[in-house]
């Protein structure tokens, strides 16, 4: 690292005239170890300016520090304002986090989708969960799909000037008529031209199909591929995945689910087209997500099919990669030189409780585990979603009630749960310890009267969390490192 300093301290002028409020850039956390600590700034502080320039928003401050050297001004809780000289490497973050992690207003989605999740939801819950999102930033900083309707020209160039990547876009259908009925939105069909601009800036983008059945499935569907194969290799990837629908929907475009033989078909499709691009640009492109090999009851597709698992994220390949890592960790532990002593004092009893979609493959590991350590003993508990209806199986839309309320009808049956329930961290909100329905995981062991442990998504989690009591999950953030739960949004 190059050395770094502070120039001097500027004092506020005074006398000012009284301006309009402006979203000011309140410094939330200094990772340590970061720039930001050596040069002591510190949580409470205003970014005010870069290289002498105000920000706009998150995307204003990614390019503006990318540079070997910058002028940053901040202002101190006393009124003191710091001009700091730095000297850094090329693209090195300052290790700061904010208050607004956009640092501006969130942008709110002006469709009416016909498939919204959303629209969905049950009255009286936390304002957050009601919010519909279709920001391009949170696209580039999260891997949030956004479906270009609320952007502007200026916005595109805006991305291709800063060279923004990767820009995740909910395409549903290349059909303009039918993209406007889809999204409810007039604008939908001709918004589809800024693929073509992002792509002859060479912008790289990845693409989604939330597929509702008869609606854009079907010849729609595959015209919907062939029409996007034209945006490659830019556009490295497109997800198929079916329409999450709850008992909700009073009122709402009257959609059904697929049954297991159409959703054979939707991968029968997918899978007949990935040779043919995989030869051609060396990327599979079009992949089924793994509800649809659920729903169909197949085998999910070997690794190489998934190109480097490149929309996890978006339940693409999250299955094979947790049977893998599994098996790999699996067999470090028996290769291990302490692997007979353990074998035998590994013993405990633990309970893992999941969604209906993932429980016969965690049933499936779980055996495999007490296999290998005969005296570890694993319950399976299968959650039945009765607060958005059994139609959703994902564990991540489980609420903390019918986990409780589930397992506690367990229990009164006279089913013993063990020392410890794991749980998949995407039943958690992001950095907090509380389901989707505000119930604290807290309050979840108080009323089971046993510890609530939220393990992450790898197979090597899913091992340590079962042979080690004191497992405690970690993610990175940067420099950062910190305890968190993993919340993904639904469309």
């Amino acid at each position: 690292m190059k050395s770094k300093g502070r120039e001097c301290a500027l004092r506020r002028k005074s006398g000012m005239g009284k301006k309009k409020k402006e979203l000011e850039h309140v410094v939330k956390q200094i990772y340590p170890g970061s720039i930001a600590e050596e040069l002591e700034i510190r949580p409470g502080d205003v970014l005010l300016e870069i290289n002498g320039q105000k920000i706009e928003d998150v995307f204003d401050y990614r390019y503006l520090i990318k540079d070997e050297y910058i002028e940053v001004l901040v202002r101190k809780p006393d009124g003191e304002e710091w001009l700091l000289e730095i000297d850094k490497e090329y693209d090195e973050d300052l290790g700061l986090e904010f208050e607004n992690g956009l640092m501006s207003e969130y942008r709110s989605c002006s469709n009416r989708c016909i498939f919204c999740f959303i629209d969905q939801m049950p009255p009286g819950m936390r304002d957050t969960l009601y919010f519909k999102d279709d920001d391009s930033r949170l696209s580039f900083l999260q891997g949030n799909y956004i479906t270009l309707t609320n952007m502007k020209q200026e916005d595109i160039d805006r991305i291709i000037r800063m060279h923004l990547a990767p820009i995740n876009i909910s395409v549903q259908t290349t059909n303009p008529k039918l993209r406007c009925k889809m999204l409810n939105n007039r604008f939908a069909g001709e918004k589809l031209k800024y693929l073509d601009t992002l792509y002859e800036h060479q912008i790289e983008m990845n693409g989604q199909v939330v597929c509702c059945k008869g609606v854009n499935d079907g010849k729609e569907l595959e015209r919907t591929i062939h029409d996007l194969e034209k945006y490659l290799p830019f556009l490295r990837s497109v997800s198929v995945v079916p329409a999450g629908l709850t008992r909700f929907r009073q009122g709402l475009y009257p959609l059904e689910l697929f049954s297991a033989g159409e959703a054979g078909e939707v991968i029968d499709l997918i899978e007949s087209l990935q040779p043919i691009y995989y030869e051609k640009y060396g990327l599979h492109f079009i992949h089924a997500s793994d509800e649809w090999y659920f729903l169909a009851g197949r085998d999910f597709p070997e690794e190489e099919r998934y190109d480097g698992y490149i929309q996890l994220e978006n339940g693409v390949g999250m299955i094979r990669l947790l049977m893998n890592e599994f098996a790999d960790a699996l067999q470090e532990e028996k290769e291990h030189k302490d692997y007979a002593g353990r074998r035998e004092t590994v013993c405990r009893k633990v309970t893992i409780a999941t969604g209906k979609l993932a429980y016969p493959v965690i049933c499936t590991l779980a055996e495999k585990m007490t296999e290998a350590f005969p005296k570890l003993k694993i319950r399976v508990c299968e959650i039945r979603n009765d607060f958005f209806g059994e139609t959703i199986t994902v564990s991540g839309l489980i609420t903390g009630r019918d986990l409780v309320d589930q397992l506690k009808e367990q229990q009164a049956a006279g089913l013993d749960l063990g020392e410890e329930l794991l749980i998949p961290e995407n039943m958690l909100r992001m950095g907090e310890q509380v389901f989707l329905d505000d119930m604290t995981v807290q309050e979840a062991e108080r009323m089971l009267g046993l510890r609530v442990t939220a393990v992450d998504a790898s197979g090597q989690s899913f091992v340590e969390a079962l042979l080690e009591p004191g497992y405690c999950m970690e993610r990175e953030n940067d420099n950062f490192v910190y305890i968190q739960a993993y919340d993904r949004q639904p469309d």
